[in-house]
């Protein structure tokens, strides 16, 4: 009797361990249960949308609004467009702006809403026009690399 409880409790924890991990496995993945699956689909052009994937949160004041549906290059704007689709029960107005950021120690990437001010909403296939691409940290270097080299170039002119 003794051992058939303790068998029980065993295979109890290992369940529980399976589910956890299960768990795990969808929010590593960006996969979610209670969605109501009811959505409105907006999109916008970004210069550069560093290593955003489809399914990637789309996020207004830390709050999950959405996901990324689709990522495609316009060969007439030469450009992303990055299609989104936001929960039914979050409204947004036409002059709001979206920004590639970066969350967490792993660098995930993911789409920030900011909320203008204007008293029309998005609607299903509006585009958001402001759109901020990822900061490219190879960029930002060489641009401040650039920076330091007139700088001195420009001191040594000055000596001569």
């Amino acid at each position: 009797m003794e051992r058939s409880t303790l068998n029980l409790w065993v295979g109890f924890f290992v369940l529980l361990g399976f589910m956890a991990f299960l768990m795990l496995a969808f929010k590593v993945g960006n996969l979610s249960f209670g969605s109501s699956g009811k959505t409105y689909s907006v999109s916008a052009h970004f210069d550069n949308i560093g290593q955003l994937k489809e399914r990637a949160p789309v996020r207004s004041a830390g709050v999950l609004v959405g996901r990324v549906s689709s990522i495609h290059f316009d060969a007439v704007h030469y450009n992303a467009e990055v299609r989104m689709s936001i929960d039914e029960q979050y409204h947004f107005p036409t002059d709001t702006s979206a920004s590639v950021l970066t969350s967490g120690i792993l660098g995930e990437q993911y789409i920030g809403l900011d909320a203008g001010g204007d008293d029309k909403m998005l609607k299903n296939g509006d585009e958001i026009k402001l759109a901020q691409g990822a900061m490219v940290l190879e960029r930002l270097i060489g641009q401040f690399l650039f920076n330091k080299a007139q700088d001195g170039n420009t001191a040594k002119g000055a000596e001569k």
